[in-house]
């Protein structure tokens, strides 16, 4: 197989042809300055050594990559190394951010670690944004587990095309979410690159994994369908926060010691008004769940409790206070 210039083997170009036009757009959508550079998330798992190759061959001066090491499995720092030489071979920048994940909900706290860690490589680096792999196969899995817990309108739109590494402001970037996994593999593939494969991808033990493997033999259900829907739910859920907005102007007052509502829209955007309040004065986001059973038990003049905040309704409307610290000894 012939090989590029850049040390890779030269992909068909209609492979490759559509992702320039989607990354614009999504680079104009957050708003970016047309010179700035893009920071790539890079396991070197197929789907991001698949963003690897489709960036760099659409803005090769502008890309560096990072991987980050977890210390969680023996074999992250062979596949970091693998990706440190691959990046070498075609001449993007590329580091190892080595990350400490701390005991609790091992997951999350990984992701947390992990978009942190991130964030700090962008900002030394003056890169404008980073990008991740979330490909269509990742949406709908997404939109079908939530389904299955009863989530609401947030947690049924899956991840966005553009949104911020959170507890940053940092732009993040998913271009690939019109995209198969599938697809990736083969573009990986054609660049002739051996990916990296995290056993826990194929471990029956977790939710994931148990419908993936059971979306493949449902070949009735149109993956791209699905993640399409998921993309819709997010135009809805803008929409709702949009309203939540102009309720919140409308309708939320401070008072002595906290917040007052005086509801008046749809339940869906009151729920956000209320998750927006608990932010300001707990300083925490909410879960969707608790946000509800506040809401449900202020509609039956019942006080309730979330976070370190107690609700209480009243006929000036609900509000939002600070408990009393209690007293020791």
């Amino acid at each position: 197989m012939p090989r590029s210039k850049a040390g890779l083997s030269v992909i068909d170009k209609s492979l490759t042809a559509r992702f320039p036009a989607r990354l614009e757009e999504l680079w104009r959508r957050a708003r970016l300055t047309p010179e700035g550079k893009l920071g790539l998330a890079v396991s070197g798992g197929p789907d991001s050594l698949a963003l690897l190759v489709l960036a760099h061959a659409a803005i090769p001066d502008r890309v560096e990559a990072a991987t980050v090491d977890h210390g969680l499995r023996a074999e992250a720092a062979d596949e970091a190394a693998m990706v440190a030489g691959v990046c070498s071979a075609i001449g993007v920048p590329h580091e190892v951010l080595t990350v400490t994940i701390y005991p609790g909900n091992i997951q999350s706290n990984a992701r947390a670690a992990r978009y942190a860690a991130l964030a700090d490589w962008c900002e030394r680096r003056e890169l404008a944004a980073i990008a991740t792999a979330h490909h269509a196969d990742d949406q709908a899995e997404t939109l079908l587990m939530r389904l299955g817990r009863g989530s609401g309108v947030s947690g049924l739109a899956g991840v966005r095309e553009v949104g911020s590494v959170p507890d940053a402001t940092l732009p993040l970037l998913r271009p690939l979410l019109d995209w198969r996994r599938a697809e990736l593999a083969a573009v990986v593939a054609e660049a002739g690159l051996n990916p990296a494969e995290d056993p826990s991808n194929a471990d029956p033990r977790f939710d994931r994994v148990r419908l993936r493997q059971a979306l493949v033999s449902a070949e009735w259900i149109d993956i791209p369908a699905v993640a399409q829907s998921a993309a819709h739910l997010a135009d809805a859920d803008a929409a709702l926060g949009w309203a939540a907005g102009r309720e919140w102007q409308e309708c939320v007052t401070m008072v002595p010691m906290g917040l007052s509502y005086r509801p008046q829209a749809p339940r869906a955007i009151a729920l956000k008004v209320i998750a927006r309040i608990v932010t300001e004065l707990d300083g925490e986001v909410p879960r969707g769940s608790a946000v509800a059973r506040v809401f449900d038990a202020l509609l039956k003049g019942q006080p309730a409790s979330i976070g370190e905040l107690v609700a209480r309704a009243g006929p000036g409307g609900w509000s939002f206070t600070k408990a009393p610290a209690r007293r020791s000894g």
